[in-house]
């Protein structure tokens, strides 16, 4: 059964965290030279490869002690606000255009950039952390699926407007607080519990 709260607060905590990474930039760049539909099909599989892949990493972590995997993840969660808050601004990464439009090759193009990109990323290790935290990864895999999804068609579709209106420091800072709270909640259950 999916927990409508854990995905709802997996959700939140993804998206804030993928809006201002270099992936959110490359769907960006790719929605402006190609079909969208096109690219958000190679997008939107590669992202469901790597929460997979996190789900079951973390679903691994729910086997030890849970005062042992709580602290894990609030020292986990603790790093990813700190990377968040010190990390520079990143440049817009160049990406090899297709030698032509066919969906295969434009939606192969969007697969293999967030295939690469997104492999160990922040959001990655996040959704591993919060499999393990919650014990639930159908909601977590899923609040983290839609939110990587809502990022990349939010990139594709109307990122340049979004980023003219919110700025990324804010977005980052956002996210970074959501971490540090669940970081600090993590940890205090583990020395409580």
């Amino acid at each position: 059964m999916i927990s409508l709260t854990v995905t709802a607060v997996v959700f939140g905590v993804v998206f804030l965290a993928e809006l201002p990474d270099k992936t959110a930039l490359a769907g960006l760049v790719l929605g402006t030279r190609y079909r969208a539909s096109y690219v958000f099909a190679g997008v939107a599989a590669a992202f469901a490869l790597h929460v997979a892949l996190a789900v079951a990493a973390g679903s691994v972590l729910t086997l030890l002690p849970q005062q042992l995997v709580q602290a894990l993840t609030g020292v986990l969660f603790l790093g990813g606000a700190a990377v968040l808050l010190l990390k520079k601004g990143e440049d817009e990464e160049e990406v090899r255009k297709p030698e032509n439009q066919s969906f295969w090759k434009v939606s192969g193009a969007g697969f293999m950039l967030i295939l690469v990109a997104e492999f160990g990323d922040l959001t990655q290790i996040m959704t591993a952390n919060l499999a393990a935290r919650y014990d639930d990864p159908l909601s977590v895999g899923l609040g983290a699926v839609l939110a990587l999804w809502a990022v990349a068609g939010i990139g594709i579709v109307g990122g340049k407007a979004l980023m003219k209106k919110v700025p990324l420091r804010l977005i980052t800072q956002i996210a970074a607080l959501v971490m540090l709270g669940l970081g600090v909640w993590s940890l205090w259950e583990a020395v409580t519990g």
